[in-house]
């Protein structure tokens, strides 16, 4: 082993460290990765960052822009409206809205797909009386399933077709990976809709009309004349005991005391946090007379505002938010957007910090309070999702026609072979700039940059192993020890081991980084490098034992009530099935 190669398998050590921990974002650690390779001198300063004009790069920035036009006219809306039927069984149900999200993921960005179709799944669980993890879990499964289709599905496709041409093998054509993406996708829908939902740990009652959304942490005032003055905590709770809500902390003279003794005496101006759903925390402030502790608007602000509806919404923070690592306070919740945090839901975990001061994570559930137009700006500026019908968009049906034609266009030019997919995608965005299917100010907000970053630091860091010989060498290793020099149980081995990747770290970044691998395996076989890259495309699309896999796990955290090892029961057997079924398609389709 060279100099060289010891430093990059170092430096590619640390960054799956780093990945793993998930102390720092992705795309932080990529950049981290990127710029140790460079300073280390195995990457050229001059190239350090040619991955930001990489056509994978550009294509992924493109369709999540071409994406967004597809939310935002309302074209998705029409389509989901016609499609879903309304009074149907659970497996027909199931099979139309996975099927429909498999379907759009093929097309869009999976992540969303996923998004459009979450406020849906909530509301068809409540109308079939089934936890709202029933259907989330599948959904996010089946749109991952679905991005597996077509180059632009999802990153790892358009990553191992950008690894492929850079080989001079020419870049993978739109649909190639649709002979064993469509395959997978449709056996493992068919495998959830008639069997894998009922894998799915129930954690919550049954919703009925409403949705349940796991257990809120809040903060109650207690005011001078409030019934609770005076009660014991062993004597509130009871009076709330049917809602299963309890105080799990009270904060005094600024001193907080967590799990305190049920024989304490409640007093005035003590501040109780409550654990419970909203129905529970309704009804303790009913009871009690108690207060949410909101924070106090400015003169100004309470003039401005005092004319406008003030309504509840349940939002979810998506995996990239802006407002990840930073508390209400830090990004101005009251100050800048006029909305109050009434309460957080983190499962499996319970905050001890003060509400306005716990630091948001991916999957985090948030009880915002304000006008529908500032809770609709802070969820499009700061990366979160409504839970509930989105009545925060306006449909425009002339320019739904445009942003599909827009996509179905850019399509077309790719798939005929006209363009190249970074250009034709990127042409379909200064169309949709042009008509206005997607405004000027929203083009790069639309753009989820972590991704883009982690993307274009990798792909110099992936080179590099290349460049130095490591991935050669590993790819020796692997098939003299591993596999003994037998193709099929090397197909095998990248196949499981990108899989495996792939549920621990980021999708793009195991492609990035197994990209090179398997096209050393496949030279030093004397064999063809395209099953081997499938194989990569498959494996890195399919993380479904964890929540940090992708995105669309990380989503359903919080409004499916899951915790960290909830995934694998679906997950696994999941797995299995599309290593079961992939192989043989592979050898078939790409044969050795």
């Amino acid at each position: 082993m060279t100099q060289d190669q010891g430093l990059i398998f170092a430096i590619l050590a640390v960054t799956m460290g780093l990945f793993l921990w998930g102390r720092f974002r992705h795309d932080v650690v990529a950049l981290a990765a990127l710029l140790a390779s460079t300073v280390a001198g195995l990457i050229a300063p001059e190239l350090a960052f040619a991955g930001f004009g990489h056509p994978a790069v550009i294509t992924v920035a493109c369709i999540l822009v071409l994406s967004h036009g597809l939310q935002r006219t309302g074209a998705i809306d029409a389509v989901t409206r016609r499609m879903l039927p309304a009074d149907a069984g659970p497996m027909v149900s199931m099979a139309a809205l996975l099927g429909l999200g498999a379907f759009l993921s093929g097309f869009m960005n999976n992540v969303g797909a996923m998004a459009l179709l979450m406020p849906v799944a909530i509301q068809m669980a409540g109308r079939l009386s089934l936890r709202p993890g029933q259907v989330l879990m599948p959904l996010a499964f089946g749109t991952i399933l679905g991005g597996m289709t077509t180059l632009v599905g999802t990153p790892p496709n358009m990553i191992v077709s950008g690894f492929r041409a850079e080989a001079g093998l020419g870049a993978f054509g739109f649909f190639d990976f649709a002979p064993i993406g469509a395959s997978v996708a449709v056996a493992g829908v068919a495998a959830i809709v008639l069997i894998g939902w009922r894998l799915v740990p129930k954690r919550k009652a049954a919703a009925g009309d409403d949705y349940e959304t796991g257990a809120y942490m809040a903060e109650l005032r207690v005011p001078e004349g409030s019934k609770a003055v005076g009660l014991t905590i062993r004597g509130f709770e009871r009076e709330i005991d049917v809602s299963g809500a309890q105080i799990v902390a009270m904060i005094r003279a600024k001193t907080r005391v967590n799990a305190p003794h049920g024989g304490r005496r409640i007093k005035a101006g003590d501040l109780l946090v409550l654990e419970g759903e909203t129905d529970a925390i309704s009804k303790a402030l009913s009871v009690f007379d108690v207060t949410l502790d909101l924070a106090k608007p400015s003169e100004s602000e309470t003039d401005a505002s005092q004319e406008d509806e003030i309504v509840l919404r349940e939002l979810v923070v998506q995996s990239g938010a802006a407002l990840l690592d930073r508390s209400a306070v830090d990004i101005g919740m009251r100050t800048r957007f006029g909305l109050n945090l009434l309460a957080l839901s983190r499962e499996g975990r319970r905050p001890h910090r003060r509400l306005r001061e716990i630091t948001l994570k991916p999957g985090d559930l948030l009880l915002v309070q304000g006008p529908p137009e500032a809770i609709s700006q802070f969820a499009a500026d700061m990366g979160c999702l409504p839970l509930g019908p989105r009545d925060l968009r306006l449909p425009n049906p002339r320019k739904a026609i445009f942003a599909g034609t827009i996509m179905l266009g850019s399509i077309a030019l790719v798939t005929l072979g006209l363009l190249p997919a970074a250009i034709a995608f990127a042409l379909g965005v200064l169309a949709s700039m042009v008509l206005r299917t997607v405004p000027m100010r929203e083009v790069y907000t639309a753009i989820d940059w972590p991704v883009v970053v982690l993307l274009a630091a990798l792909i110099p860091v992936a080179g590099a192993m290349e460049s130095t010989g490591a991935a050669a060498l590993l790819a020796n290793f692997l098939i003299g020890t591993v596999a003994q020099g037998n193709a099929v149980v090397a197909l095998v081995l990248v196949l499981v081991t990108t899989m495996f990747l792939s549920d621990v770290m980021n999708n793009a970044a195991t492609a990035a980084v197994m990209c090179p691998i398997a096209l050393g395996i496949a030279s030093a076989l004397g064999v063809s490098p395209d099953s081997f890259l499938m194989a990569v495309a498959i494996g890195a699309s399919c993380a479904f034992l964890t929540p940090i896999g992708h995105q669309n796990n990380t989503l359903i955290l919080g409004p499916g009530g899951f915790g960290f090892g909830d995934y694998w029961r679906l997950g696994l057997p999941l797995e299995a099935l599309i290593v079961g079924l992939s192989l043989p398609l592979l050898l078939v389709v790409w044969p050795l």
